[in-house]
């Protein structure tokens, strides 16, 4: 099942959550917004099923502006760094000499502001940045309140999946001390959708495959089973004196081909098409700039 938040393209119009009903068009829900839904769990979904086998009217996806599922989540998004080891390896020149393979994953956050819709522009913040790059990963999404859980359990946790490009502003991620919140959580970098995909959709999760391609050259091909840390390891050690709750989001890290990596390095300019495709999940177009 595949669910979104859109908007008629009216000026003013209210969000509102739907369903699709192929692979064009959608049926509107009657849920205050996305987080109301996944809270209900199951029964929300059940009941959305029996409205999608129904005779609701389809609406054309053509017709609406398709937002972000969760445009303004209630805490930071959840990110984890350094998960694909190529990515960890490629950013060893950035690193001191002799730093090891982490034991634990990196947490960091991109604050609400952060999330952007999956074909809006994405803002270049001219005099802030120079360097903005791409991070294509696969996000999970929250469907219960939890702490403490265990790894065993963790995927019980999980109501479904998304497409995120952690966007970087690369200078102002290491200037602050290498605390890296700053430089990730600028305005609008954190385009994020299409659509959720529900948990029970996505069998094979640890084997997707993560693009993204700059004016329709691809820069990261990859695989989720080149996670160094799995999600049921990401989900225990986040959740380790930390509750988790609907709707809360997690960003799982990003394989090789990032541009600051690069020789020489490359970063995203005005009018670019940045697209961010994981294989059974969706596509984000976004215009730089």
């Amino acid at each position: 099942m595949r669910l979104l938040t859109y908007q008629a393209k009216k000026k003013g119009s209210a969000p509102r959550v739907g369903a699709m009903s192929g692979s064009e068009h959608l049926v509107e829900l009657k849920f205050k917004d996305m987080i109301s839904l996944i809270e209900g769990g199951g029964k929300n979904l059940s009941s959305i099923r029996k409205i999608l086998k129904g005779r609701s009217k389809p609406i054309p996806l053509s017709s609406v502006r398709v937002l972000a599922p969760i445009p303004r989540p209630r805490k930071n998004v959840f990110c984890v760094g350094w998960n694909y080891l190529e990515h960890f390896e490629e950013g060893a020149k950035a690193r001191a000499p002799g730093v090891e393979l982490p034991k634990h994953p990196t947490f960091f956050t991109k604050q609400p502001l952060a999330v952007n819709g999956p074909y809006d522009r994405i803002p270049l913040h001219p005099g802030v940045t120079e360097k903005v790059d791409w991070e294509v990963e696969l996000g999970v999404i929250v469907g219960k309140r939890g702490v403490n859980i265990a790894e065993k359990d963790a995927m019980k946790n999980v109501f479904g999946y998304t497409v995120i490009n952690d966007v970087s502003a690369r200078e102002v991620q290491r200037r602050h001390g290498q605390q890296w919140f700053k430089g990730k959580s600028l305005d609008g970098h954190c385009p994020m959708g299409p659509w959720i995909v529900t948990a029970d959709q996505v069998k094979d999760w640890w084997d997707l495959r993560v693009i993204t391609r700059v004016n329709g050259v691809v820069k990261q091909d990859s695989n989720t089973r080149h996670m160094y840390f799995k999600i049921p390891r990401i989900i225990a050690e986040l959740s380790a004196g930390l509750t988790l709750e609907p709707g809360d989001i997690i960003s799982t890290g990003t394989p090789a081909g990032v541009g600051h990596a690069r020789t020489p390095p490359e970063f995203l300019k005005a009018g670019d098409l940045l697209e961010t495709e994981i294989a059974g999940i969706g596509l984000l177009k976004n215009r730089i700039g």
